[in-house]
């Protein structure tokens, strides 16, 4: 059986269902499951920034829990399963961005790890690319933007706190894990996934 996953509504409710390869139905079998939209963001481990940085990378660690980082970049957490030792470190469950409604196949993307683990995570990126992540939704070599990122509402971050949540990004506990590539739209993907949008009257 193939699974496909709900809507994500305003508030960051999140329809969840499972279907059989019959046409779609509009969201009729689709159940509502809760989303977890804030998460605690993982402490920075002592050693891996200087002490005279402790306010910024403080500052760093209640920025991206205020906006909300881990609700995306925490494995499970799209779907109210967060896996507490996967916090920041990428999500195997996806987003899509197509209509639900009409595209049996959507197009999905899955949450990067942002923990600086070197092979998985931002560990080899720099900071600059990590700014440009935040504040414009670029790729590491900013070939294009990143799907669903939420970076129109992060670009008016001062310089001062986008410096500090690169500086906490660089502290935390760096964790191996390695995300599902991206599903191009007509795709078939058997990897979990949520729909990501709102529905607006005519």
């Amino acid at each position: 059986m193939r699974y496909r996953y709900g809507w994500t509504l305003l508030g960051w409710s999140v329809l969840v269902a499972c279907a059989s390869e019959q046409a779609v139905q509009p969201v009729g079998d689709y159940v509502e499951t809760p989303a977890t939209p804030v998460l605690e963001a993982p402490p920075a481990v002592p050693g891996r920034y200087a002490p005279a940085d402790r306010h910024k990378v403080a500052r760093g660690e209640y920025l991206v829990a205020l906006l909300a980082c881990g609700a995306c970049h925490t494995d499970g957490a799209l779907i109210g399963e967060p896996k507490p030792d996967r916090a920041l470190a990428g999500s195997r469950v996806g987003i899509a961005y197509i209509n639900p409604l009409g595209n049996d196949r959507p197009g999905v993307v899955f949450p990067p790890n942002i923990t600086p683990d070197v092979e998985t995570g931002i560990g080899a990126w720099s900071d600059m690319q990590i700014a440009d992540a935040i504040r414009a939704g670029a790729g590491r070599h900013v070939d294009r933007r990143i799907v669903m990122m939420p970076w129109a509402g992060y670009a008016r971050l001062s310089e001062d706190d986008v410096s500090a949540v690169v500086l906490y990004l660089r502290s935390i506990e760096s964790v191996k894990h390695r995300v599902p590539d991206a599903v191009v739209p007509g795709t078939e993907t058997e990897e979990l996934f949520v729909y990501f949008g709102v529905y607006r009257s005519r």
